[in-house]
């Protein structure tokens, strides 16, 4: 619930009646306070009675909305409260100089977690230009979300993220190799559990080596050329649309290891030589994705490469499959779900996946009429299955 000061009014106690807010306790004013989740609204609390002048200075949270950035440093400067749970900034200011002035004073506040987010109409041309945010160390902070609307990141050389559990970086711009790496390495962020990485321009290099790392997802981010991840503890690995570079198709390559993976989504290319998996013996759900172009040998190449992934596998309990369309719509995608939970129901939904996967070519051939389309699923892995051998086709 928002609260705004018109609605904190005190009970007539400018016509001479008693001001009974004003007479409840700080914790319980405080409580109030935060429930406003504006900072400048709180602060404008002051007006009410001499009571209120230093209460939103005391306010564990704060949150900072389309106002500009010296307001947020003095803001910071001014509050009192060494451990803030949580630091909120929505700005339409693309100004990396000024973020940077304010950014050390929240770090050595902040005990929580901080959100940052650059609204950047679609509409306005983005800036190569502007400068890099410089990243203090929050050696505090619990977790951390940044979107950048595209601006540059710095990441600090040197210091200690002791109690980072979480990272999220969205719409970003990174330079090459940029240490992001490094900054996640187990040395520097002892405590990370999970690491979104969505819509970063210009990561060619993501080197990560955590011990205490248990889920990931990358998206997007289309130069991306080489990446190693070392993660003994991993769960969770999902990427999507990453070593897409049409000028440099062949030059990606990725090495995995994380013994403990129980999920694994890779919605990207996948050339089993130059992208190496370690053994996953613990994997419990695998999602992949399957083209239909016509009377292109390279997607089917690509799709073979999927079905050898998925043949590495001899028992998963879920398999993911989402079947896209490029050649008709790149928003055209079906999507499957088999969960194999007990052989008494593998050869039942296998059945139903070939009557949807039935459907899904009658439809392709709607769309495409003039063409005739074979499409052959490939073997699935024989442990899966009661029946030996099992092929799902359809003209």
């Amino acid at each position: 619930m928002d609260l705004s000061v018109q609605q904190l009014k005190l009970s007539d106690a400018d016509c001479g009646g008693e001001d009974r807010l004003s007479a409840l306790p700080d914790d319980v004013l405080i409580d109030i306070l935060v429930l406003v989740d504006d900072a400048a609204e709180a602060a404008r609390t002051s007006i009410l009675a001499s009571r209120w002048r230093r209460l939103w200075a005391l306010l564990p949270e704060l949150s900072f909305n389309f106002i500009g950035h010296h307001r947020i440093d003095a803001a910071l400067a001014a509050h009192q409260v060494p451990d803030l749970s949580l630091l909120f900034v929505l700005t339409e200011d693309p100004y990396p100089e000024f973020m940077s002035e304010w950014l050390p004073i929240a770090a050595r506040a902040l005990s929580g977690h901080i959100h940052l987010e650059v609204f950047r109409p679609d509409a306005e041309p983005v800036a190569e230009e502007r400068g890099d945010i410089d990243l203090p160390c929050f050696e505090k902070a619990t977790s951390i979300t940044l979107k950048l609307g595209f601006l540059g990141l710095a990441q600090p050389s040197s210091g200690v993220f002791a109690r980072l559990g979480g990272l999220q970086l969205v719409d970003v711009q990174l330079h090459g190799q940029s240490g992001l790496g490094d900054l996640l390495s187990s040395q520097r962020c002892p405590s990370l559990k999970s690491v979104i990485v969505r819509d970063a321009r210009d990561l060619d290099s993501f080197n990560i080596h955590s011990d205490s790392l248990l889920n990931m997802e990358l998206s997007n981010l289309h130069r991306l050329q080489q990446l190693t991840v070392m993660a003994p503890a991993l769960e969770s690995l999902r990427m999507k649309s990453c070593f897409t570079d049409p000028l440099n198709p062949d030059l990606s390559v990725a090495n995995i290891s994380a013994p403990q993976l129980k999920l694994l989504d890779w919605m990207n290319v996948y050339d089993p030589s130059s992208i190496q998996l370690d053994e996953m013996t613990h994997l419990e759900n695998l999602g992949i994705k399957l083209f239909i172009l016509e009377g292109e040998e390279e997607t089917v190449e690509r799709n073979l490469y999927y079905m050898t992934l998925l043949r590495r596998f001899d028992y998963t309990h879920t398999l993911d499959l989402l079947i896209s369309y490029p050649s008709v719509s790149p928003f055209l995608c079906h999507h499957f779900n088999v969960s194999i939970d007990n052989e008494e129901n593998i050869e039942f939904q296998l059945k139903e996946f070939a009557s949807f996967f039935k459907e899904v070519l009658k439809e392709y051939a709607m769309v495409n009429s003039e063409s005739s389309h074979l499409f052959q699923f490939a073997h699935v892995p024989a442990a899966w299955l009661s029946a030996p051998n099992p092929i799902l086709s359809s003209n």
